[in-house]
């Protein structure tokens, strides 16, 4: 009998762990620790409001484009369903937009922005589903991380309070949750599939940061 049996962790749990340096840097940004405690500058607020739908709109089409590609009808399905989703999140943000007085309709991409946006649609029109899964994945988990922890670290109303609440909701979660099983279904441990799930990290950190560096 073994009394300490080996944990094997999945594909997606695997990506995260190996990826933590840039999950704590991403929730130790200032940006990020200003939406915790609701000291951030609104004007760097409203603008991570117009750069956010912006992304948005590209996760939502590169969903569509791995529900064309998904080998299986289960597949395509659960991402039509998580693209559903991120549609009621461009909800949320036109809300944000309507309270922070941030016209989405003539939104320009900074340059962090672009990149990722450039790297997700390029993968998702270049690569086979599991990449693509894989380069998706990061923001849906890094999100439910960071909810999670502002929520624990900050317990106070604040202007921010509904950003934290969204992410740290039940309801959020079993999304990051869909797209890491539909990972472990179609991706494979490859060089490719670790590069593109960095890479997607580092397009999370930067993201957060040109949001935080951003000035009237």
């Amino acid at each position: 009998m073994e009394l300490f049996p080996e944990i094997v962790m999945t594909l997606a749990e695997d990506l995260w762990q190996a990826n933590q340096d840039l999950a704590i840097a991403s929730l130790e940004n200032p940006f990020v620790q200003g939406i915790g405690d609701g000291t951030l500058a609104q004007a760097k607020f409203a603008y991570y409001v117009g750069q956010d739908a912006f992304f948005l709109e590209a996760f939502a089409r590169a969903y569509s484009v791995a529900a064309a590609k998904a080998p299986d009808w289960e597949g395509f399905g659960t991402f039509h369903n998580l693209a559903a989703g991120v549609l009621q999140e461009l909800q949320l943000h036109q809300s944000y937009a309507t309270q922070w007085g941030v016209d989405l309709q003539i939104v320009e991409p900074g340059a962090a922005t672009r990149r990722y946006t450039d790297f997700l649609l390029a993968t998702a029109w270049s690569q086979e589903v599991g990449v693509t899964t894989v380069a998706m994945l990061p923001c849906m988990r890094l999100y439910a991380f960071i909810g999670q922890k502002l929520a624990q670290m900050h317990g106070s109303d604040h202007a921010y309070s509904d950003w934290i609440y969204t992410y740290s909701s039940p309801e959020f979660e079993p999304l990051a949750d869909q797209l890491a099983e539909l990972a472990n279904r179609y991706a494979a441990t490859t060089q490719m599939v670790k590069s593109t799930y960095r890479y997607a990290m580092q397009c999370e950190r930067d993201f957060f940061q040109a949001a935080w560096e951003y000035a009237e």
